[in-house]
């Protein structure tokens, strides 16, 4: 069976909705946004293609001397829609299918891809793949050596009511559009831009092992950013609302107050535009999980990685302050401070069923008390540190990639009483109260950093005051969780994400989340970012 890739577009330069329906969904040049059944042929026979080429491959891949082999045979669809104002800026949709063939020869890697997905095809990249691995071994310094897994014959879907591909772009489309408007009422917003993005994943993993297993992943996306501007000073501000990711169905967009959110970024990013500028200095500060899951992404979920702390990610993404033989010897943050890592949590970006070598979702201690305490793991790295079992942290972001160690759903752990954000803010006389994304930074090694905020107000004697702008924190690493003396409750534990979390070379993107509540940090440094790009 035969399944090319395909990408499929409509756009247009300036589409109010009222066009673009009233076109049929015709846009320039005459392009049709098409039908998933117009990308994708479909048939009975598909699982079963599907299986018997995986098969043969594993058997070529033994015959021709490989001591492990997998495969994954998967399907991606995609659809973006995007608007600004009241136009229609873009429609896409997106579809591919092929099969990704790893195997292991004499100590090595080999991997080779198609989008052909039947036994003929199978066979040849069996033997492109060992061919590879077979080279790679003559140059190799170690000797890959796995750390044990199940054998797994499973299906595994992850949790949705309504399935986004199947609601109409019409409705869609009124979705943003009323998000736009909800925005544009509040007297002083100039600009508006909306995107509701859609992933759909279907992966057949199967390996030498005797593991069969089939997985659906569904990823609902909606954002904003809302603008406002001072024509007379030529200055503007933004308040984007995004990095609210979640691995639901549509009825993400339908259940959630989004038109409510609108309206609250409209009269910030207008109170913005007229907000001071920060002074520089020591504040103790508090961070909302809108901003601290980003805080926690990039110091905590990157740092922890052990491909990473080995050099693996050196060239292209770095490295870590952390050492291999830190688990259990380095203190990591105040002993209030507990993070987790976690490939099974409820609608985090980065849950699965099993990863991509068929190990079964986990969750584990990152930093426990305070201490750092373990990795994010493979079959690969865990017996570099001495453990038995891979923690399930391989992933690869198209059948045509090669996968490697990503990352999962890390996240800071709530008090174990309820704390409120007033609570927190109690007892600081002066302070910052940080929200959603500003300008951020860090290094190759994760341990210095600097994070912004979108909207950002003072505490002054334990209350919330007014907005100031340009304002980031900047401190290390250990340093920063050092002195994290204050936790919210499970009530204002809130879960954030990203769908395009970069590592590799070639690049590949990860979606993943962080969940925390907000936590209250003593005496950090603030700067002011105006005139920063």
């Amino acid at each position: 069976m035969h399944r090319n890739p395909a990408i499929i577009r409509a756009m247009s330069p300036s589409f109010s909705r009222r066009e673009f329906i009233a076109s049929g969904t015709a846009l320039a040049a005459g392009i049709v946004v098409p039908g998933w059944a117009e990308i994708f042929q479909s048939g009975p026979d598909v699982d079963a293609v599907r299986a018997e080429a995986a098969d043969e491959a594993l058997a070529q891949a033994a015959k021709l001397g490989a001591s492990y082999a997998d495969i994954r045979v998967n399907r991606y669809r995609r659809e973006s829609i995007a608007t600004r104002e009241r136009q229609v800026q873009n429609v896409s949709r997106s579809a591919s299918y092929g099969m990704g063939l790893r195997v292991l020869v004499n100590g090595a890697w080999g991997f080779a891809a198609s989008h052909r997905v039947d036994a003929a095809t199978a066979r040849t990249l069996a033997g492109q793949a060992v061919a590879i691995a077979k080279a790679n071994a003559a140059l190799a310094a170690r000797k890959v050596v796995l750390a044990s897994a199940d054998t797994v014959k499973a299906t595994w879907t992850s949790a949705f009511t309504r399935d986004p591909f199947d609601v109409p772009i019409d409705t869609k489309l009124a979705f943003l559009m009323k998000l736009n408007e909800t925005a544009l009422a509040v007297p002083g917003v100039s600009f508006v831009s909306s995107q509701l993005l859609l992933v759909d994943e279907h992966k057949y993993f199967a390996s030498s092992e005797g593991s069969r297993i089939t997985q659906r992943l569904v990823r609902t996306y909606p954002q904003f950013t809302t603008t406002a501007a001072d024509r007379a000073r030529g200055d503007f501000q933004t308040r984007p609302v995004v990095d609210r990711a979640k691995l639901v169905g549509y009825e993400y967009v339908e259940d959630y107050p989004w038109l409510q959110d609108a309206e609250q970024a409209g009269h910030e990013v207008v109170e913005k535009l007229k907000a001071a500028p920060v002074t520089p200095g020591r504040y103790d500060i508090v961070v909302d999980p809108s901003q601290l899951f980003l805080c926690i992404h990039e110091s905590v979920g990157h740092s922890t990685e052990l491909d990473r702390a080995l050099g693996y990610e050196a060239n292209m993404a770095g490295t870590s302050f952390l050492k291999p033989g830190d688990a259990g010897t380095r203190r990591f943050g105040a002993t209030i401070v507990n993070l987790v890592a976690d490939r099974s949590q409820p609608g985090g970006l980065a849950t699965t069923g099993y990863d991509d070598e068929g190990v079964k979702a986990d969750k584990w201690s990152l930093v426990r008390g305070g201490m750092f305490v373990d990795w994010q793991t493979t079959r690969e790295l865990a017996p570099l540190v001495g453990q038995q079992r891979s923690h399930g942290c391989l992933h690869s972001d198209n059948w045509a990639s090669v996968p490697f160690p990503r990352m999962p759903n890390v996240s800071l752990q709530s008090a174990s009483t309820e704390v409120t954000r007033d609570e927190l803010f109690s007892g600081i006389k002066r302070g910052l109260f940080i929200e959603g994304r500003g300008v951020s930074s860090i290094d190759q090694q994760r341990y210095n950093f600097q994070f912004g905020g979108a909207v950002i107000r003072e505490i002054r004697d334990g209350r919330l005051g007014a907005m100031v702008k340009d304002a980031a924190y900047q401190s290390r690493t250990p340093e920063f969780w050092a002195s994290c003396d204050g936790i919210g409750g499970p009530a204002s534990y809130r879960l954030w994400g990203t769908s395009a979390d970069g590592k590799g070379e070639p690049g590949q993107t990860n979606a993943v989340s962080h969940g925390c509540p907000p936590a209250r940090f003593r005496q950090v440094n603030v700067l002011n970012t105006a005139g920063s790009s």
